[in-house]
């Protein structure tokens, strides 16, 4: 079993910055897609970035538009989100989750952490 943990998540005004981590407990996750996703009150999980096991390819939602970067690090077992240009709707907790093909369907993964919260002010 692998659990997952996230960790950077915290308050920054609009136009701010934050970088998100995420490292697994009790395995390495190489050989995984590692995605995020984020939730905001009322709404559904809702996928942001996801890395392929090698980080040779990388998908982000629509909404993204160029302002979170998505990488991995395999050789010291972290995946990071930096966003840029946060806005207000940015405000969510984040999720980090690990699976075997790049879904942008939360259902499908099979490991996830317990989510870091991120909340962007104007």
């Amino acid at each position: 079993q692998m659990r997952l943990v996230e960790s950077g998540g915290g308050g920054v005004q609009v136009g701010g910055s934050l970088r998100l981590s995420c490292s697994p407990s009790g395995r390495t996750f190489t050989d995984y897609v590692v995605a995020w996703f984020r939730q905001a009150p009322g709404k559904e999980r809702e996928f942001v970035a996801a890395a392929s096991a090698r980080a040779s390819t990388k998908h982000y939602g629509d909404f993204v538009k160029g302002r979170f970067a998505i990488s991995r690090d395999n050789a010291n077992n972290t995946v990071t989100l930096q966003m840029n240009s946060l806005k207000p709707e940015d405000t969510a907790v984040y999720y980090c989750a690990a699976g075997r093909v790049v879904y942008t369907n939360p259902n499908l993964y099979d490991y996830w952490g317990r989510g870091t919260q991120v909340t962007v002010s104007s």
